[in-house]
């Protein structure tokens, strides 16, 4: 297992420079692009711990890259989550904004008891890094660079497996919003 981490960390050394540059030169939003490799990366490393090898690593992750920019200029706008969900800062504390709020409403409790059910139905479904990373920073109020102290993780490597996790359950939830405001 130390050598197969060895040959993974030195792999995503020699090709993420050059896999970074080529999806600058096609997303202008620096941001955007990050996310690209972020994802791109993430994907190589849970199919590089699958038993079969990939040939030929770098086509890979060029062919993974190129995809994600088709699919992200591809997709349609879709309508946004309530401004509390919308474009948020991983950064910033998002559990709290997402749930409706607590003014004694039957209605409301009801409605913050089902979004409270789907985010915890969703962060089952997350990879348990992502899920220990959005608990962690969310619900234990630790800052990334505790996380990141206590992990031995760099704070990128966490702030992308929140992401990650943000985007997961912005996903699992917009249904649910949906249905609350018709």
């Amino acid at each position: 297992m130390d050598e197969q981490n060895r040959r993974l960390s030195e792999t995503i050394v020699r090709e993420r420079g050059r896999l970074a540059s080529f999806i600058r030169r096609k997303v202008s939003d620096a941001s955007e692009a990050e996310d690209i490799l972020q994802d791109v990366l993430f994907s190589f490393v849970e199919l590089y711990r699958m038993p079969e090898p990939i040939e030929q690593v770098g086509a890979w992750l060029f062919r993974v890259a190129r995809h994600r920019i088709i699919d992200r200029f591809r997709k349609k706008r879709e309508e946004p989550l309530p401004q509390a969900l919308d474009d948020d800062a991983v950064e910033e504390h998002w559990i709290e904004q997402a749930l409706p709020s607590l003014d004694g409403d039957p209605e409301t409790a009801h409605q913050r008891a089902r979004v409270l059910e789907a985010i915890s139905e969703a962060l089952e479904e997350l990879p348990l890094r992502q899920r220990d990373v959005f608990i962690g920073h969310e619900l234990d109020g630790l800052s990334f660079k505790e996380l990141a102290e206590r992990s031995g993780v760099g704070v990128n490597t966490l702030l992308g497996w929140k992401r990650q996790a943000v985007l997961h359950l912005r996903s699992r939830l917009q249904p649910i919003y949906d249905e609350l405001s018709d």
